[in-house]
C-alpha cells in the first residue's frame, strides 16, 4: 500500500518538481516553508492543478496520472480539508454532512439505513473509512447536528469540514494546513479530535504543514519541501534525525521521542516517563486519560551534551547516547550531532558550538549524556 507520485508544473515563477513514496496508511506531513510547494503538491494530486505531460500518480495500486491516464478530479476519491472550513451557510451540520454522503454515493459507495444518512457499516470498513455515526462521534459532533455553522466556533467549524471530507468516501484525504486559521484555544481544543481520526480511519492522509508541534505530533511520515522539490522523505525520526536536512539547517530543528508513562502523579506536579531503555523523564503533569503512548518533542537547541553523567545539576532529563553523526559547521560556529538513544533506534539532535565539539573530542561511536534543558509535551 504506497502513494506515489512524480509531478511537475510551472505557475510563474514557481515551478514544481516533486517526486515521493508515501505508505498508503497512516499520516504524512508536508513540511515546508511559505512557498515551497505544499498547497500546490495537494492540488496536483486532487486534480486541480494539471501537471505537465510525463507525470504520474498512483494511491494505493490505483492510477489516477499516467500514460493515457488523467482521472477526473470528481472521479479521485479525494476529501480535502483546507485551511477555511467552507461549509455551505444555509444548511445545518447534518445537511453539510448529507451532502458529503451524496457525493459518496456518486462514487459508487453504497449507503442506506437509519434517517437515510447511517453508512453501511460493512461497505465503510472495506473502504477504510468510519459511518456517519462513527464519524460524528470521532469528532465530537453528536450535540450541534442541527445547529447553522454560522452559530459554531471556529474549531467546531473545522471538525465538521473533516468530518464532511470523510464521509465523500475518500480513497486519499488532503488537509491544507487546517489548523492555520485557528487560535491557540481552538488548535489544543481540536488536536485530541485529530489523533482519535487518525488512529481510527484507515485511510492515508497527507497533512500540510509549517506548525513544528503539529507535525510532531501528528505524523508518522514525513516530505520535506524546499522551493517545489521533495528534499527529504521517509519515516518521521529518521527525517527530523538527519543532520543535513533543510530543517536541520534552521533554528527548528527538533527530535521526537516515544516514551511509556509510569506514574501520572509523580513528585512535585510532574509525571514520570520512560524512555525504551528505562531512562526516567519528568515532565508538567499529564491529565489522567490521555494516551499511553506520549510523543516529546525536543528542540536541538535545548540539548546539551556531557562526557560523564552530570552530578547535582538542576536539570532533570538525562539520557544515555551514542553519537552517530556529525554536521560539518554551519560557518556560524555551531555543530549539529545526531544521537542514538541507549537501548532504542530512536535519533535524538543536538546543537552545540563548534568549539565544543573540539573541546570533547567529539567522535562517532562515542557513548556520551545528553542533558535536555525543555521538552514539549505532544498528547
Amino acid at each position: 500500500m504506497t502513494i506515489r507520485a512524480n509531478v511537475s508544473l510551472s505557475r510563474g515563477a514557481f515551478t514544481l518538481q516533486a517526486q515521493f513514496e508515501a505508505p498508503g496508511q497512516g499520516v504524512t506531513a508536508v513540511f515546508g516553508r511559505s512557498g515551497s510547494g505544499k498547497s500546490t503538491l495537494l492540488r496536483a494530486l486532487a486534480g486541480l492543478e494539471t501537471p505537465q505531460p510525463g507525470g504520474a500518480i498512483s494511491v494505493n495500486g490505483v492510477t489516477w496520472l499516467g500514460q493515457g491516464i488523467n482521472v477526473p478530479v470528481h472521479q479521485r476519491r479525494v476529501g480535502y480539508v483546507f485551511q477555511e472550513p467552507g461549509l455551505f451557510p444555509h444548511l445545518c451540520v447534518r445537511g453539510n454532512l448529507e451532502y458529503a454522503l451524496k457525493r459518496s454515493v456518486g462514487r459508487g459507495a453504497q449507503r442506506g439505513g437509519r434517517d437515510g444518512v447511517q453508512g453501511d457499516v460493512q461497505g465503510d470498513v472495506q473502504r477504510g473509512v468510519p459511518a456517519f455515526d462513527e464519524v460524528t462521534a470521532l469528532l465530537g459532533l453528536e450535540n450541534f447536528l442541527w445547529r447553522n455553522p454560522v452559530t459554531l466556533s471556529g474549531g467546531e467549524k473545522q471538525r465538521v469540514a473533516i468530518a464532511r471530507a470523510l464521509l465523500s468516501s475518500p480513497a486519499l484525504l488532503l488537509m491544507d494546513e487546517p489548523l492555520a486559521a485557528l487560535d491557540l484555544h481552538s488548535k489544543e481544543e481540536i488536536l485530541p479530535f485529530l489523533d482519535r481520526l487518525f488512529a481510527s480511519a484507515g485511510i492515508p492522509v497527507l497533512y500540510v504543514s509549517h506548525a513544528p508541534d503539529e507535525v510532531a505530533r501528528l505524523a508518522d511520515h514525513l516530505l520535506l519541501m524546499e522551493e517545489g522539490t521533495v528534499l527529504a522523505q521517509g519515516p518521521l525520526a529518521d527525517v527530523l534525525g538527519r543532520v543535513d536536512s533543510p530543517l536541520a539547517r534552521t533554528d527548528e530543528a527538533f527530535s521526537v521521542i516515544h516514551c511509556d508513562i509510569v506514574e501520572l502523579d509523580g513528585p512535585c506536579h510532574l509525571s514520570v516517563l520512560s524512555t525504551a531503555a528505562g531512562d526516567r523523564v519528568y515532565v508538567p503533569r499529564i491529565t489522567a486519560g490521555q494516551r499511553q503512548d506520549i510523543r516529546l518533542r525536543i528542540n536541538a537547541r535545548d540539548v546539551s551534551l556531557c562526557n560523564q553523567r552530570p552530578v547535582g545539576s538542576s536539570i532533570l532529563n538525562i539520557l544515555q547516547a551514542t553519537i552517530t553523526q556529525l554536521s560539518a559547521s554551519d560557518n556560524k560556529g555551531q555543530q549539529l550531532i545526531q544521537l542514538r538513544l541507549a537501548g532504542s533506534d530512536e535519533l535524538l539532535l543536538a546543537r552545540i558550538s563548534e568549539y565544543s565539539c573540539q573541546q570533547m573530542g567529539l567522535i562517532n561511536g562515542m557513548d556520551i549524556y545528553c542533558q535536555i534543558k525543555a521538552i514539549a509535551l505532544l498528547c
